[in-house]
């Protein structure tokens, strides 16, 4: 699973994101792409259980880009355990979506192909999203 190498503090702020993606929120890499409609912490699991999804339908032929990296902990604090005492442990990580960001992004394949791959993938997101093409794409 995804989760950063080292970090400069174990622990973080909740901080409720507001506002729409102000960067990575167009194709940047493939001609295809899944956008996310609405704001959202996805976890590392359901990232790389999505991408297994998707390369798994495309059969390894083409290329997918994950656009979204799991960099913030989630803390909790054990079951019936007292209130006080500080801050839970470190139990997972999650990537912070806003609407309009991309998550992933695909090339080398048919458009029917790339649009059943995403939303396979998209079925495995606790976010809604949208299935995007870019402006100049050519069958």
């Amino acid at each position: 699973m995804l989760q950063p190498k080292k970090t400069k503090f174990r622990k973080q702020h909740k901080m409720v994101p507001k506002g729409c993606a102000t960067r990575g929120y167009s194709l940047a890499f493939g001609s295809f792409g899944l956008k996310s409609l609405e704001t959202a912490w996805i976890p590392s699991r359901q990232i790389e259980a999505a991408r297994v999804a998707l390369t798994r339908y495309m059969k390894r032929e083409g290329q997918v880009w994950c656009r979204v990296f799991p960099d913030k902990p989630i803390t909790r604090k054990p079951a019936e355990v007292r209130m006080g005492k500080g801050k839970g442990n470190p139990e997972f990580w999650v990537a912070v979506i806003k609407p309009g960001t991309i998550i992933f992004e695909a090339e080398g394949v048919s458009e029917a192909t790339a649009r059943e791959a995403l939303r396979l993938a998209a079925q495995k997101l606790s976010v809604n999203t949208k299935f995007i093409i870019t402006r100049d794409y050519s069958a």
